[in-house]
């Protein structure tokens, strides 16, 4: 490939790609061969920089100008500023929420400094399109010294050692896992990788196999390896197109390069990938429901034990950030990434830090860290505002984690101790502006819907539970439904058969325990503190702070609010639908909810 003094590491992730970035890839090229500049500075498309909430974004190297919120019309200052002049553009660098002055450098932003990256080792540093990249950062380094060197007794020995687990939600040791398939005499063997991930707010899988394919496919053939396996799949959702591309892509490069396939290095090893498109059913996150739609049939959980199975035969199941772990623990050693982590939580984490914060994106941390320094350090905190209410864990399963608890470290029982979860890695930060029995309600909708119905608690009690909670959020909540909710959410996770269901009751049971205040306003107040209810809720005009400039008379949608130029206002209860345009309107706070 061709090399360049200078290289504009530009994110070619899903979110800066929504917004333009290989519009801003054009133009940028487009400026440099103006100037004369092509042979001398490259534009490299990346997987996702992680940095979302400013994307789209890119990296000049090696000098590690950080470039954020990139639009195309920028390329001609940037190519004539820095790449003329010599000048970083002051306007497009990134400034904290609370400093007056821009960080240049990549590494001395916040966000970045107090990660630590083994699974996304490789982000927004290479062209995930281009397998040489890859082998260029030690690629595919760890897969021979497996097939050359290494017993598969041993590769599994490494892998116990390292202390990894399971990174889709249930933090199995990994190498307990690829050793009781690699003693199952039958065959043929089957590798799986999950990448079905869909909980809401969630994008860490989809990010990995976005921005570093060839991490998870050489993970997944060292396991093969191991377990003795001749087929993979890539278990992966159609909703995500750049993803499936860029595996697809890398699954052809591995094979043109005879890392898939026949007799691999020569040593007549054998096993080759393919791609599973999922429809995009949250329940085929579940290992038995995956792979019964793999062999065609009604994505639904099956009981165990026994173990599950692929048509019959063992398979190993781990999701995309296990097996991205894999290449670096073969080649850096099992005491390198156990001396990361807790006594029982070893290594890093993967988190896409959502909701109510700064920095929304993509980060790896030690496990061990704790709540509060990653939403305040690396997030960013809470936008001017706001303050901090909770934090939800796990994705739509997961518990929420009050203000209370900020310090608590995160790792896999932490986590449940405080009635949440790891989950795959998705972390919802929520403000006081959050309801927090709105908040249950999204969630029970969300997992009542995506429900297979197979089994009755998660059926009929997700639905139960939905309904006493729209009743409440309506106003029509009764005293006895706390206890209720209480004991449906206590029935469904002894009684559910899968993963889902177990789990289903969480966002209730947790919020109930920590914000049951809420949920008795709500009930015996008829009032959301939040303000978020709409049946609960008033919108008022308060005369002594209203100045009548009527930029809430104009954007209101129902024509609900009335009075003269400068004169205080009135809204029309009758025509007001409460949906808030008026207090984002006002600029003199005299919009009251209550």
């Amino acid at each position: 490939m061709k090399s360049y003094r200078t290289n504009v590491m530009l994110c070619g992730g899903t979110g800066c790609v929504s917004n333009g970035a290989f519009k801003i890839k054009d133009a940028l090229e487009r400026e440099l061969k103006k100037h004369n500049l092509e042979n001398e500075v490259g534009v490299i498309m990346t997987g996702c920089n992680g940095f979302c909430a400013q994307g789209p974004v890119a990296v000049v190297k090696p000098d590690e100008i950080f470039y954020q919120l990139l639009k195309e019309e920028d390329a001609a200052h940037i190519v004539e500023e820095h790449f003329l002049k010599g000048r970083p553009v002051k306007e497009l660098l990134y400034t904290p929420p609370a400093e007056k002055s821009p960080v240049p450098k990549m590494s001395d932003i916040g966000f970045f400094s107090k990660q630590r990256l083994i699974a996304l080792r490789n982000r927004g540093m290479i062209d995930p399109e281009q397998i040489d990249e890859y082998i260029g950062r030690d690629g595919y380094k760890a897969l021979a010294k497996v097939l050359t060197s290494m017993k598969s007794e041993e590769v599994i020995q490494e892998v116990s050692d390292s202390g990894l687990r399971g990174r889709g939600g249930a933090g199995f040791p990994t190498g307990r896992k690829w050793e009781s398939r690699r003693k199952d005499p039958r065959t043929p063997k089957y590798i799986v990788c999950n990448a079905d991930e869909g909980d809401p707010g969630a994008f860490m899988d989809r990010s990995i196999v976005e921005a570093d394919p060839h991490s998870v496919i050489e993970g997944m053939i060292i396991g093969a390896y191991v377990v003795g396996a001749s087929k993979g799949y890539v278990y992966i959702r159609m909703e995500y197109p750049l993803a499936v591309k860029r595996m697809r892509l890398a699954i052809e490069q591995a094979r043109e390069y005879g890392l898939l396939g026949e007799d691999i290095f020569g040593t007549g090893f054998d096993f080759d990938i393919d791609i599973f498109q999922g429809a995009g059913a949250f329940v085929c996150g579940e290992t038995t429901a995956l792979v019964s739609s793999i062999e065609g049939r009604i994505p639904e959980p099956r009981q165990r034990p026994p173990r599950t199975t692929l048509w019959g035969k063992p398979v190993v199941i781990n999701n995309v950030e296990t097996w991205a772990n894999v290449p670096a623990i073969i080649n850096r050693g099992a005491k390198w990434f156990s001396s990361i982590g807790t006594e029982t939580s070893k290594g890093t984490k993967v988190f896409s830090l959502a909701g109510d914060i700064n920095n929304a994106g993509l980060v790896e941390v030690p496990m061990g860290i704790t709540l509060r320094e990653i939403v305040f350090d690396i997030g960013g905190g809470i936008p001017k505002g706001m303050e901090f209410k909770a934090v939800q864990t796990g994705g739509p399963s997961g518990g929420v984690i009050p203000a209370s608890q900020l310090d608590l470290p995160v790792d896999y029982e932490q986590l449940n101790a405080a009635g949440s979860m790891m989950g795959s890695g998705g972390m919802i930060i929520m403000s006081r502006k959050s309801c927090m029995v709105d908040v249950a309600r999204y969630f029970l909708e969300f997992l009542n819907d995506e429900s297979c119905g197979k089994c009755t608690p998660c059926r009929e009690g997700s639905g139960e539970m939905l309904r006493i909670l729209e009743r409440i959020c309506q106003g029509e909540g009764r005293p006895e439904d706390l206890d209720t909710l209480e004991e449906l959410g206590e029935a469904i996770r002894e009684a559910s058969l899968c993963g889902l269901g177990q789990s289903l009751p969480n966002p209730v049971l947790s919020s109930l325990e920590h914000f049951r205040d809420e949920y008795e306003a709500h009930i015996n107040d008829k009032k959301c503190p939040a303000g978020v209810c709409k049946a609960l809720i008033t919108f008022t005009i308060d005369k002594e702070k209203c100045k009548g400039c009527r930029l809430c008379a104009k954007n209101c949608p129902q024509e609900a609010i009335s009075g003269e130029a400068k004169e205080p206002h009135t809204i029309d209860q009758d025509k007001c639908i409460k949906c808030g345009v008026c207090l984002d309107a006002c600029k003199f706070d005299a919009v009251l909810v209550a």
